[in-house]
This record gives C-alpha cells, sequence and structure tokens, in this order.
C-alpha cells in the first residue's frame, strides 16, 4: 500500500507562510536560516520553499537553541554532529546485526 503524502514526515508539503505562521516567526528569518544552510528544505519545480513535517521540528530545535543565546553558524554546527552520532549509531547497529549482536572484542 502506498503511503499518502501527508503520512510521510519527509514530504515537502509546507510553503514558507504557512510555516511562518505555524511557527510564528517571519518568512525572512526562514529564508535566512535556509541562506545559512541550518534548515534546508526541498524547492518545488517553481524554486519555492517547501517545508516536510521533519524540517518543521528542525526549525523549532533551531529556534530554541536560537532563544538559547546560539549563533546560526553554531547551530547549524550542532545539527552536523547530531546527524553524525545518528550516522555512527547506525552503523553500530549494522555491525550488531551483521555480528550477530556481539560487538565486543576478545581478550
Amino acid at each position: 500500500m502506498t503511503r499518502l503524502p501527508f503520512e510521510d514526515e519527509h514530504a515537502p508539503l509546507y510553503s514558507v507562510g504557512q510555516v511562518a505562521d505555524m511557527l510564528q516567526v517571519q518568512q525572512a528569518f526562514l529564508r535566512r536560516l535556509d541562506e545559512h544552510e541550518v534548515v534546508r528544505p526541498t524547492r518545488s519545480a517553481g524554486g519555492q520553499r517547501r517545508y516536510s513535517r521533519h524540517e518543521i521540528g528542525s526549525l523549532q530545535d533551531a529556534i530554541r537553541l536560537i532563544d538559547e543565546g546560539m549563533t546560526l553558524a553554531a547551530v547549524r554546527r550542532i545539527f552536523e554532529l547530531q546527524q553524525q552520532v545518528r550516522d555512527l549509531q547506525a552503523e553500530i547497529a549494522r555491525m550488531r546485526a551483521a555480528h550477530g549482536g556481539d560487538t565486543t572484542e576478545e581478550s
């Protein structure tokens, strides 16, 4: 059975205006986060930014960090490090699965 777009958290369904209204921020702020590569939405065929529910969650995280005093560069770096951790966790899970769950070294 095919998933509908609204069921997919990564489906780019929301415009800049819709997201700005949802998060109570200015559209220019969202464009700035994109320009500084903090949260990069998908572009429609016409070049308009389209956000997924996943990206809206990332925007909420970015807003919280900025409110706590982080710069855009710091937020971008935090997001990069979080992705590295997720990638490493996935690699560990793959290694465990390939080795029958045992990744300990023999002494």
